[in-house]
């Protein structure tokens, strides 16, 4: 019979295949012509390429890679069981080899990888579009070459109609260059309607879009400017990708100055709302960015607020006002979390320059943890205040123990329990029952996980024929405690003929009976037996094969 450990490394050598399987098609840029237990990050020449066991390597004694080149001499090799490394600088096909030793036992595996020179880009400089344009991206025309691009696409040709960053490789190798695609919202340039304004007034005319340069009549090319003299006004403004854009406003100033002042800036909370009121005396109307016609509004987002006030019916006086919400974020703790054991846990409240408290009246910015419990912090800078809360909670690490092989008798059974594996486990068999009754010879294995890992332990049960076997204790304390109370046996098979009698150490009979279910209560009729030892003789046969067994011994009577 093969040891645990040898049918182990079979089932990890086993394992090599099927992990390699689901896990080669996960490395960037890798060649998947064919499932093996290791993968590679690049087919270029002249490039590092870095090779990778797709199995756990916990097992595993030693290995040997060979990269199938020669001419780079004592390089060609590597020992290196994690991620080794070689540079192919000559484009062909090159055998690959990975040795696994262990217990004694080696496995080869081998891969035929073919190295190819590196494509020059064909994508040519970052570019900007118009929104819901696309853009289509051709590789270069390679007969027979495999493509893959950055979403594992494998086309030659992939369209764009989203901002990001696009790459491809050709064979497995990935071109060095990749091509950023930006994209321009489709602008709104608006002046405004034509203004009459008091003379005194300031005007600032906004054009401003994403991604947009502008020529104003004026000569200036800003995204804003000031207008304090009466003329028509228009602006060109080129938005990249999207085309020209063009708007006009005729602006006349009239009438004598007025002195206008709409209020302070503000700096509000997060939930706070604010009150802006111009209530004039000579006012005859009333216009507000956001479309109202009252004196004043009510606000609660940021913003600039500007209103237009008519002053006796003649032009308009104007101002802006700008609201901002504090900028800093409600504190945020992150979601409730489970750490391992010896772990700990950094809690920034990152909400600047200002006062914290947390739940053991600490002061500081940051709290560390290092043991299970709820966590939480206020925090506050001037009238700005925020609290927020974590639960942490931790697992050990896993231990599963199922015991050593062992050997059992024909009829009796063993339970076998998830001793180490947490909460979060499956048998062989894919149950997760609490405990697991072996009555047949084989294999049992456990597997279990939690957020430190994962973690298997597995048996080997085998059964022979014991025959009929009796057990009696050595001692016992009839005493009433109901813990061992009664002197009877133990035994392993269905009993056809039963004769036990107990005597004392000068041969008198103390107890007898016929039925092993019935057990002596330490008395001699109805008195108490003396404390001490007695000896005891049993005949007892075999239901099933009609054998006779005969056993004694001693027992020792306790009070």
């Amino acid at each position: 019979m093969k040891s645990l450990r040898q049918h182990t490394l079979l089932l990890v050598l086993l394992f090599f295949s099927a992990v390699a399987i689901i896990k080669a098609s996960q490395l960037p840029f890798e060649n998947s012509y064919a499932p093996t237990p290791f993968s590679y990050n690049t087919t270029c020449i002249n490039d590092s390429v870095f090779f990778h066991i797709n199995a756990d390597t916990t097992l595993i004694d030693s290995v040997l890679w060979t990269f199938g080149d020669p001419g780079t001499g004592h390089y060609d090799t590597s020992r290196s069981m994690r991620k080794p490394w070689h540079i192919y600088t000559v484009a062909g096909t090159y055998t690959v080899t990975l040795t696994v030793f262990a217990n004694n036992t080696s496995e080869a595996n081998v891969q035929f990888i073919r190295f190819v020179v590196p494509t020059a880009s064909p994508f040519g400089e970052d570019t900007t579009l118009c929104v819901d344009s696309t853009l289509t991206l051709r590789g270069p025309v390679i007969p027979g070459a495999a493509y893959l691009w950055q979403d594992s696409s494998t086309l030659d040709s992939f369209v764009v109609s989203q901002e990001g960053t696009y790459k491809l490789s050709i064979d497995g190798c990935a071109i060095k260059d990749s091509i950023n695609v930006f994209y321009t919202p489709m602008p709104t340039i608006a002046l405004g309607r034509d203004v009459n304004l008091c003379v005194g007034e300031i005007i600032q005319l906004d054009a401003t879009a994403q991604n947009t340069t502008y020529r104003w009549n004026t000569g200036e090319t800003t995204p804003t400017i000031d207008v304090t003299t009466t003329g028509d006004y228009w602006v060109e403004a080129n938005a990249q990708g999207c085309g020209l854009f063009y708007d006009t406003i005729h602006v006349n100033f009239t009438g004598t100055p007025y002195a206008f002042n709409a209020g302070t800036d503000s700096l509000l909370c997060a939930g706070e709302t604010i009150v802006l009121d111009v209530q004039q005396p000579t006012a005859t109307a009333y216009r507000w960015s956001t479309g109202a016609t009252t004196p004043a509004i009510n606000v609660n987002r940021s913003g600039d607020y500007w209103v237009f006030v008519t002053i006796n019916g003649i032009c308009d006086v104007l101002d802006t006002v700008r609201v901002r919400y504090n900028s800093l974020r409600d504190v945020n703790l992150g979601n409730d979390t489970t750490l391992c054991t010896g772990n700990f846990l950094v809690l920034t409240a990152d909400y600047g320059q200002g006062s914290y408290l947390w739940q053991d009246g600490s002061k500081q910015a940051t709290f560390y943890v290092d043991s299970p419990g709820i966590y939480y912090v206020h925090a506050q800078i001037g009238r700005c205040e925020s609290t927020d809360s974590i639960q942490v909670s931790y697992e050990d690490t896993l231990r599963i123990n199922l015991g050593l092989d062992t050997m059992m008798c024909s009829n009796e059974t063993l339970i076998l329990y998830p001793n180490g594996a947490g909460s979060s486990y499956k048998w062989q068999d894919s149950t997760s029952r609490p405990s697991f009754v072996v009555t047949q010879p084989g294999y049992y294995a456990l597997v279990a996980t939690n957020t430190c890992g994962r973690a298997t332990d597995s048996i080997y049960v085998d059964f022979k024929e014991c025959g009929c076997r009796m057990y009696f204790p050595t001692a016992f304390t009839p005493n009433g405690d109901g813990i061992n109370d009664a002197f009877r046996p133990r035994f392993n098979c269905a009993l056809g003929y039963y004769r036990l009698s107990i005597f004392d150490r000068w041969g008198k009979l103390f107890f007898y009976t016929t039925d092993p279910g019935v057990g002596w209560n330490g008395k001699f009729g109805t008195d108490p037996a003396p404390v001490g030892a007695y000896t005891w003789m049993v005949q007892y046969g075999d239901a099933i094969n009609n054998k006779v067994y005969q056993q004694s011994g001693s027992i020792t009577l306790i009070r």
